[in-house]
């Protein structure tokens, strides 16, 4: 069983060099530096129950193409028996895109959990 989901979009970050410690022998803290631009990237993932294995990857946006390649790399993870996906209702999780691409894996079932349920 697979717990996933999406987080997103996420801005990429950078912090500038600290200066070292204060007169006072204390650590000095940066400002963060955060701006919103195009450069999003959404992170994909989902948790394996059983073992607590997580799958994380990212993409550009988030669609059915995206959607798609985050249970065919579960499919690579979990080479044998039957794979159970629960995630949200977005659109995206059940586009007919995603259908058809279910229907040529049987072995993985995706179950939503009910509406706004989160």
């Amino acid at each position: 069983m697979i717990c996933a989901d999406e987080l997103g979009p996420v801005t990429p970050r950078t912090f500038p060099p600290a200066p070292a410690w204060s007169p006072d022998g204390h650590r000095i803290k940066n400002r963060l530096e955060y701006a919103r631009g195009t450069d999003k990237t959404w992170v994909y993932g989902g948790l394996r129950i059983r073992d607590g294995t997580e799958f994380t990857f990212c993409a550009p946006s988030r669609n059915s193409d995206g959607w798609i390649q985050l249970p065919a790399r579960i499919t690579t993870a979990n080479r044998r028996g039957p794979i159970v996906v629960i995630t949200d209702n977005l659109s995206s999780h059940s586009s007919w895109k995603v259908r058809q691409w279910l229907l040529r894996h049987p072995r993985i079932r995706q179950v939503f959990i009910p509406i706004k349920a989160c």
